[in-house]
């Protein structure tokens, strides 16, 4: 099962929490009124049905199908854009992973807006879902407190709430990255940010404790942080880096979207090319004529530890206290990355 919610609907469907906001009552109440459930009072069902009048409430056919009592045997995952193949790998293998355990995943898209977000995990909520997979954006989650069903939050971590997450080791990823370029000969690295969510900037905090433990300083005119996490913000930024009086002779791109711009932008210039090192490997990255050096981890394996431990907790088999669970990068070399600095650079400094 899959569905898109859009990050900016022009009319948002009312949920069954805002029809518990306007009456005044439990979400409980509002479900146990909509499916026809006993133990309302009459003045108060009347005052829910007042508010679904109001609001113009509609009950969707997923949850129409739960009877009292029935358990939901669906999960939902709220995640950004399906086309970017991170997201896409980790809705595979979580619904791979369910699908094993008899669950079904509703599917929520919402790239980054916290409105969209807290919309689209309201009515994923009033579903009735057994438990929430989320890839959280930068608002608070502190709504998810009386959310009433285990959630587990993948990639990043969320504000506002301590529950499960499990994530990739952003911070040792761009230690890797830089700690190779720095092997190679290479001390003015170029760092291309995306913007600052959570992984870019720990991402951004192991390159410098690489630059520490090598006793070089970081070039702060090189740590370039790009308005837009696309190839084309990427493209731009590479090319005016590299036309400067003394460009890097090393690029470290944050990200696979933004590796493809850096890669565009060198095609078009002339002149010693430098070392490039991506993080997540992206299609084509090894058949291109110099293939791309990247810090790679299992994002399908992030996507699946995450349907195991939230089925886990929907089970009831799992009752520690909330974990935190931290998958390795690699490097994979591939030839990007081994560039040295030209005899030029090298006699230069």
């Amino acid at each position: 099962m899959s569905e898109t919610f859009p990050s900016q609907p022009e009319a948002p469907r009312p949920t069954m929490i805002d029809v518990a906001r306007r009456a005044g009552v439990g979400l409980g109440t509002v479900s146990r009124v909509v499916n026809g459930g006993h133990g309302v009072r009459d003045e108060t069902a009347q005052r829910v049905r007042a508010a679904i009048d109001e609001l113009g409430f509609q009950r969707n056919e997923v949850a129409r199908a739960l009877r009292p009592g029935k358990k939901s045997t669906s999960l939902a995952l709220v995640l950004g854009d399906l086309t970017n193949p991170f997201y896409a790998s980790i809705a595979k293998a979580s619904l791979e992973v369910a699908g094993q355990s008899g669950f079904a995943v509703v599917l929520g898209s919402v790239d980054e807006d916290p409105e969209g977000e807290k919309r689209a995990i309201q009515e994923l909520v009033s579903r009735q879902v057994a438990g929430l997979m989320i890839v959280p954006d930068q608002g608070d989650h502190a709504f998810l407190q009386g959310a009433g069903v285990p959630v587990v939050f993948v990639d990043r971590p969320a504000t506002g709430i301590d529950a499960d997450i499990v994530m990739v080791d952003n911070e040792g990823g761009g230690r890797l990255a830089a700690e190779h370029l720095l092997q190679q000969g290479h001390q003015r690295i170029a760092i291309l940010l995306a913007p600052s969510y959570y992984t870019i900037g720990r991402r951004l905090r192991g390159f410098r404790r690489a630059h520490r433990s090598a006793g070089i300083d970081v070039d702060e005119s090189l740590v370039i942080q790009l308005p837009e996490g696309n190839a084309e913000a990427a493209e731009k930024a590479t090319r005016e880096v590299m036309l400067r009086p003394d460009p890097p002779t090393a690029i470290f791109a944050s990200t696979n979207f933004l590796a493809e711009g850096v890669l565009r932008a060198l095609g078009e210039l002339s002149g010693p090319e430098p070392a490039v090192v991506g993080f997540d490997d992206f299609r084509l990255a090894d058949m291109l004529p110099t293939p791309v050096t990247v810090v790679a981890s299992d994002i399908a394996e992030l996507g699946r530890s995450a349907a195991r431990l939230l089925l886990d907790r929907a089970s009831g088999t799992d009752t520690r206290p909330p974990q935190r669970i931290v998958l390795p990068c690699a490097l994979i070399e591939r030839g990007s990355g081994e560039r040295p600095p030209s005899a030029a650079d090298r006699k230069a400094r």
